[in-house]
């Protein structure tokens, strides 16, 4: 396998580090800096160069056709893997580069301007991933993080229910322990890779005591997605993103063994939760990929437009719009590299995560709304690409965690200071 961004990789490791070797990444970057910076290292501006490259290049070209095709974009995916764009959190030991969520997010970034369908079946496999990462035992990394080191898997996140999404704690999918193992039954919904993955990690309640809280009720478990009894279901039919793979799975009687529960039985929830600390921060990313997107769309339209004998750019009505998205793009992106470098320090980052998620979900579609406005008539019509980008935009406001939710954490984390 062939990683192109492992060029140089060795040379620059102390500035990928996460958990214990935060601190030591945190003070070679203040040596290298004096302190507050916004200078990305030699290392990652290759990174982002690369994806930049890549995006451009060959993921804008071809995603209108997958938009009209639904199909999966496989084989985009198979040149991100070849690249190093896709598993570089996994950690060195499994074969990963153990990279940052601060460089993963500017990698999602640049994906995401391509198409945001695209970015979101990678950034799945990480949402899959990062359970595993955060509470996997070594022979558990080593066998479901290894595989996909050794070619393009992909994996997904099965938590929500068809009436559980953001009331995670209303999951009723059953898993009942019998000798070694564990049977499950119920229904998942919604699940991105659903009919792609090679595994799932699985939310599941264990404890059948409806009184009994959320973090002791439920396991995490790690499922083969060809294990008998899982049953993928259609591939659901979205307003965006459209090559993006969702679908509900059915799980009927699936026997998992033992092995494959994640820390221990009632564990499920923290790590179900956890996870969003390290992955709403790409997801603000790839918000904030698809903004700059419609930024650059309605600019060049705007310089070459005219109307009553000038450019539109002219027209303050346009200029103001532009400088309205561009400030809300420098603000986006500032959001999610505080939380990713928050979380890359090895500190709690939930309040900074969700501030991310929020803020770049909602000027995601902001943005493109604009965007469609400057263009007009034309904005309307799928020749032209800024209403692509808003129908992809919606979602940013909804998975991982609605924007009512987001404000419901930010308040929660916010009042608690002052309740200390």
């Amino acid at each position: 396998m062939t990683f192109v961004l492992r060029a140089g990789f060795q040379a620059g490791r102390r500035f990928q580090s996460t958990g214990p070797q935060a601190s030591a990444r945190a003070a070679a970057l203040r040596e290298a800096h004096g302190g507050f910076s916004f200078e990305l290292t030699d290392q990652q501006k290759e990174f982002q160069e690369v994806a930049r490259k890549f995006a451009r290049e060959e993921i804008v070209p071809a995603a209108p056709s997958y938009d009209r095709s639904g199909e999966y974009p496989f084989p985009l995916i198979k040149r991100a893997w070849e690249l190093g764009l896709i598993n570089g959190h996994i950690p060195e030991d499994f074969g990963g580069m153990g990279l940052g969520i601060f460089d993963a997010c500017l990698i999602t970034e640049e994906l995401a301007f391509g198409c945001t369908g695209v970015q979101t079946a990678i950034e799945a496999n990480s949402l899959g991933q990062m359970p595993v990462i955060i509470a996997g035992n070594d022979a558990q990394k080593k066998k479901y993080l290894g595989r996909m080191a050794e070619e393009p898997l992909m994996c997904a996140y099965c938590v929500t229910e068809p009436e559980a999404g953001s009331d995670v704690a209303g999951i009723k999918t059953r898993a009942v322990k019998k000798g070694d193992e564990y049977v499950v039954n119920g229904q998942k919904m919604w699940i991105t890779n659903g009919g792609k993955a090679n595994w799932y990690f699985l939310l599941a309640r264990t404890d059948p005591d409806p009184k009994c809280p959320a973090s002791k009720a439920f396991t995490g478990f790690i499922v083969e997605a060809d294990t008998p009894g899982v049953q993928p279901g259609r591939k659901e039919l979205n307003m965006g993103q459209r090559c993006s793979d969702t679908r509900g799975i059915t799980f009927e009687d699936v026997r998992i063994p033992k092995e494959n529960v994640l820390i221990g039985e009632g564990a499920g929830f923290k790590i179900a939760m956890g996870a969003f600390d390290k992955t709403r921060p790409p997801v603000a990313a790839g918000a904030t990929g698809l903004a700059q997107r419609a930024l650059e769309e309605a600019t060049k339209y705007a310089l070459e437009r005219k109307s009553f004998g000038k450019f539109i750019a002219e027209h303050q009505a346009v200029s103001f719009l532009l400088a309205e998205m561009a400030m809300k793009v420098e603000l986006a992106r500032m959001a999610y590299q505080r939380a990713a470098w928050e979380v890359d320090q090895g500190r709690r980052n939930t309040y900074y995560a969700s501030i991310a998620k929020a803020f770049a979900g909602d000027i995601a579609n902001q943005c493109a709304t604009d965007a469609v406005q400057i263009f007009g008539g034309n904005g309307f019509n799928s020749e032209y690409p800024v209403e692509k980008l808003m129908r992809d935009a919606k979602i940013y406001q909804i998975y991982e965690g609605t924007a009512q939710i987001q404000r419901l954490i930010i308040s929660r984390e916010h009042l608690g200071k002052f309740k200390q």
